[in-house]
């Protein structure tokens, strides 16, 4: 038994980072960066056990509003609207600086235009206003560092607290396979941690099966009693010592 548990103990420290890498790998050459995967017949472009782990969250949050920033071929956007038909509540408002698709359904709203553009921002705000239900926010366009930090200065702010920000695709930060990309998502959600309180990591999702094209990109928003319960705890903490 205690041979086992060594045995477990060197492969998780030794082995299974190279072995999770070294699939990952294969698995976007396989796929060519999931460039052929499809919801229903319609492209979508995600790396399947993400897709997987955004369906349980929009299960789990069960959000009014899902803010998605990068429409593109249109296959995410109608995947969350068929979800919300199947819980039987849910809009989405996707963004793209072009319509590339036909698609259409009544619970999604397909706006173009700059993600960060005074006029969407000012009809996403309005939506994000009246909904009565939890938001999440998507964001999946232009996956640039300074793009992706303008995009939480203006997004982050509407995800209602337990709800998240995904920030997809800081994969590209991760593997030279991206490095014309870098400086990409990663760097910007670290300068916007640094500057926020409100939102914390959530590693149990972005680590859900392993591997991930999001890594560190499940943002939670804090209940407002967890953000008070912080400065309470470190002042307790320095009463001890």
């Amino acid at each position: 038994m205690i041979g086992r548990r060594l045995l477990r103990a060197m492969y998780i420290r030794l082995l299974a980072p190279t072995v999770h890498y070294l699939f990952f790998r294969e698995l976007i050459g396989k796929t060519n960066n999931f460039l052929s995967t499809s919801w229903l017949g319609h492209p979508i472009f995600q790396n399947i056990l993400d897709l997987w782990t955004i369906q349980e969250t929009i299960a789990l949050v069960r959000p009014g509003l899902l803010i998605e920033c990068g429409t593109f071929r249109g296959g995410s956007s109608m995947f969350f609207a068929n979800l919300f038909d199947l819980m039987g509540e849910g809009q989405v408002v996707t963004i793209d600086v072009e319509r590339m698709h036909n698609l259409s359904h009544p619970r999604i709203t397909y706006l173009i235009g700059s993600s960060t553009s005074e006029e969407v921002l000012a009809i996403v705000r309005r939506k994000a206003a009246a909904c009565t239900g939890p938001v999440m926010v998507i964001l999946d366009d232009d996956h640039s560092r300074d793009h992706v930090r303008r995009e939480l200065e203006c997004y982050a702010p509407l995800v209602t607290p337990g709800s998240y920000c995904l920030v997809q695709d800081g994969v590209i930060d991760t593997t030279s396979r991206f490095r014309s990309q870098q400086p990409g998502p990663l760097a910007a959600i670290e300068d916007f941690l640094r500057s926020s309180d409100d939102f914390e990591i959530d590693a149990e999702k972005c680590e859900r099966f392993l591997i991930t094209h999001h890594p560190n990109g499940w943002l939670r928003r804090k209940l407002a009693t967890e953000q008070c319960s912080e400065p309470l705890a470190a002042a307790k903490s320095h009463l001890i010592l």
